[in-house]
């Protein structure tokens, strides 16, 4: 199938890591940190890359989780210094690299575009009742902004359970997966918990799964030490990011001995899975 082969060349392994790069919160936030500059979000971050290459993940993503609350529609200054900040990174990124604007496919387009990603993560479908509002996804308007830019071949992670949020649709999450895959045309689909950090049941990673076997469907929140073999007996990979953080908290810096023991687990589980 065509989109797993371009999973597995982008990837290059079985059941992928993709770690998170949480950037600091970025110019005009709530919570950002005018003393420090946006040389405060680079080093934050660049400490960060370091600690998840040494423990060997297979991908990292770049997201702005900080710039609570979130938006729907992103200043267009944050996305510039996000794409600022990774750009700086940018000699030291060995590893694939996506990015996620929360929660703005638009401007994760142009993020993805102005710093050469190689995948993007967002909601790009459906209705949802939420924190920030009536969430509707921009699926049509994302996927013609990137052909404007030229990215055709950029991979799209579509998160179909969107966190702080409930659906308006009352079809099932696999209808809503399936649906996803054939009009929106999803390279490859996520499931998620209620909210960072907190994961989706297995039912729902299996039920998308079976919606679905034409794509891959990663777990995307909630993955930890305990469960990560559960998780990847079902999905074909997942993405990471509080597991390997400081006490296990999200907003802290990552803790590259945690990543190093969840990777070790990571590939216990390939090796038997294989």
């Amino acid at each position: 199938m065509e989109a797993f082969a371009r999973f597995e060349r982008l990837f290059k392994t079985q059941k992928p890591v993709i770690a998170m790069v949480h950037l600091r919160a970025l110019p005009g936030t709530p919570l950002y940190d005018e003393a420090g500059g946006v040389e405060a979000i680079v080093e934050a971050a660049r400490a960060d890359l370091a600690a998840l290459k040494a423990a060997g993940v297979d991908a990292v993503m770049f997201g702005n989780e900080n710039d609570r609350p979130y938006e729907l529609e992103v200043d267009p200054a944050s996305a510039a210094a996000m794409a600022y900040a990774i750009g700086r990174l940018r000699d030291e990124l060995t590893l694939p690299f996506g990015v996620d604007v929360l929660w703005d496919p638009v401007l994760t387009m142009a993020v993805a575009a102005a710093t050469g990603a190689a995948f993007a993560r967002e909601i790009f479908t459906g209705l949802y009742g939420s924190d920030m509002g009536l969430w509707q996804g921009r699926a049509a308007e994302a996927l013609r902004y990137r052909r404007r830019l030229g990215r055709d071949d950029l991979f799209l992670l579509y998160n179909v359970s969107a966190e702080f949020a409930s659906p308006l649709d009352q079809r099932s999450l696999p209808e809503r997966a399936k649906s996803a895959v054939f009009s929106s045309l999803a390279d490859a689909v996520l499931v998620s918990g209620p909210m960072t950090g907190e994961p989706a049941p297995l039912s729902h990673l299996q039920a998308v799964k079976e919606a679905v076997p034409e794509v891959p469907v990663l777990a995307n929140t909630g993955v930890n030490h305990e469960n990560v073999a559960e998780v990847l007996a079902l999905a074909d990979g997942c993405v990471v990011g509080t597991a390997l953080k400081v006490d296990g908290k999200t907003f802290n810096p990552v803790d590259e001995e945690r990543a190093r023991a969840f990777m070790e687990r990571v590939r216990e589980v390939r090796a038997a899975w294989a």
